[in-house]
């Protein structure tokens, strides 16, 4: 079990992904962010998927940037929290790149 979160654009292509696994606290943080909680289901998504447009995303990244700081070397020495928010930075600029060129994006929630 876990959370595989894909980001698809209008021609239904991949455009980014990303895994949390089903303890991992920064799961539904993630859902938060892209205002989407509502397709957290504990240890995976729901199934369902949404279709952000292009100010719910800019939204996902103000919140983001509010929530971890960008410069990754200022942030805590633990590796693995520094890739996944990279992870999680990569996700979400693709993601809004994708809504600035087709006004949306769509989002999978597994």
């Amino acid at each position: 079990m876990g959370h595989d979160i894909y980001g698809q654009n209008k021609a239904g292509e991949a455009i980014a992904y990303i895994r949390f696994t089903m303890r991992d606290s920064c799961a539904y943080t993630f859902y938060h962010l892209l205002d989407a909680t509502d397709c957290y289901a504990g240890v995976s998504g729901s199934g369902d998927s949404k279709t952000l447009s292009l100010p719910q995303m800019e939204k996902a990244l103000e919140a983001k940037n509010e929530l971890f700081n960008e410069d990754f070397s200022k942030q805590p020495k633990d590796d693995f929290l520094v890739w996944q928010q990279k992870e999680i930075q990569k996700f979400i600029t693709s993601c809004l790149e994708t809504a600035q060129k087709e006004g949306s994006v769509k989002v999978l929630f597994s």
